[in-house]
């Protein structure tokens, strides 16, 4: 591997599966090179929500400090390591620097070190049923799905860290109104369809319509005007880059109780991809990898089945290809972000070494599309 780390991620939700914070997991060869990396990364670090940092498979020293760590970062500590004199040395000065804790693979019975604050307490939940005796928060690890992170909180847990939420959702058979109406307009926008007949869709839903301003006037698109309305967008960006920001709509357009962490998914994948599509494509080419990123989770978002959406829509072939068959342009771009969302590299180095990118791009990448999406939603 190389020196220069690399960053995967994965969620931290509530009792609610409302996301509390992110948890970044860097795989380096030693802690030296990870603070190196993150030093590097600094300008692009997502500061919407606490920050879980991993050190992978390696015992925690105090080598982590060498960066200036960000105010919403907590180190991961794991129990195993607490005897370890170079630990307790970070764990001193992590304290003396006011720093936040986040102590993991903590089993009931632990014994712990006196007067550590342990806000969160990371435990896994396939071992762990219940978190007894946890000094902190207790966050389940490991749940398989939907079922089991129920079972956890009914346990006692108070959220979950993971993927848990893309398993075990119940799909139906036919799209919600709001979920076609949308899609409606996609087409419309797609077939460069009357200014007058997409305004109509939209007055019937006025949440849409408040939803697409937003989204059009937020920071990351970039805009020095403000948009009033949608005849106003039509006439500053034209219709392929407004079929961007719809799609969005349709991502976030889920009523599920799990739907903000899904939909950090979606919106995290297509910022990636379209970030890192810029070194390979047109700006076309990229707004479609932002799309193809985000209508992966489509199926999961909106409880139906991926190919019955995108049966009713119009889109450009990669984009079908590479959510149905796994094949074609943008299908690599795909695997690479999904790749970032494993505690196991592997992938993610493999995906890497396909299109030829450096750890670098990729670490810039996701940390930018991590921020996005949490910022978008916010």
């Amino acid at each position: 591997m190389s020196q220069i780390a690399l960053l995967t991620r994965e969620p931290v939700v509530n009792k609610k599966r409302a996301i509390t914070a992110n948890r970044l997991i860097a795989h380096g060869p030693s802690v030296t090179s990870i603070g190196e990396t993150l030093n590097a990364a600094i300008g692009y670090w997502p500061e919407q929500y606490p920050v879980f940092l991993s050190l992978g498979r390696l015992v925690p020293t105090p080598e982590i400090l060498n960066w200036p760590i960000p105010h919403n970062v907590h180190v991961e500590i794991p129990a195993q390591t607490l005897n370890h004199p170079r630990t307790q040395e970070l764990l001193a000065l992590l304290q003396e620097a006011e720093i936040g804790i986040c102590l993991t693979w903590y089993t009931p019975g632990a014994n712990l070190p006196p007067d550590v604050n342990w806000r969160f307490i990371l435990v896994d939940g396939r071992k762990c049923p219940t978190p007894s005796g946890a000094p902190g928060l207790s966050l389940a690890w490991g749940l398989p799905d939907v079922a089991a992170f129920k079972q956890a909180i009914s346990n006692g847990y108070d959220g979950a860290s993971g993927w848990f939420f893309l398993n075990g959702a119940t799909a139906s058979k036919e799209l919600a109104a709001n979920h076609a109406q949308i899609i409606r307009l996609l087409n419309l926008v797609r077939n460069n369809g009357e200014i007058r007949e997409i305004e109509n869709l939209l007055k019937q839903d006025v949440a849409i319509s408040y939803k697409l301003l937003r989204y059009i006037n937020s920071a990351g698109f970039g805009l020095m005007v403000e948009i009033q309305s949608f005849r106003h967008a039509v006439s500053i960006l034209g219709y392929d880059k407004l079929n961007k920001w719809l799609s969005l709509l349709l991502v976030t357009a889920s009523r599920d109780p799990g739907a903000p962490a899904m939909m950090q998914t979606a919106i995290a994948r297509g910022r990636l991809m379209e970030q890192i599509g810029t070194h390979f494509f047109d700006e076309e080419g990229c707004e479609n990898l932002f799309i193809t990123g985000a209508f992966s989770m489509l199926g999961v978002l909106l409880g139906t089945s991926l190919q019955a959406i995108l049966d009713e829509m119009l889109l450009p072939e990669p984009i079908f290809d590479a959510l149905i068959e796994d094949q074609g342009d943008y299908a690599p771009f795909l695997r690479l972000a999904r790749a970032c969302e494993s505690f196991d590299p592997n992938a993610l180095i493999q995906a890497t070494n396909e299109l030829q990118l450096s750890p670098e791009q990729i670490n810039q990448a996701q940390l930018i599309a991590l921020g996005f999406a949490d910022n978008l939603q916010a």
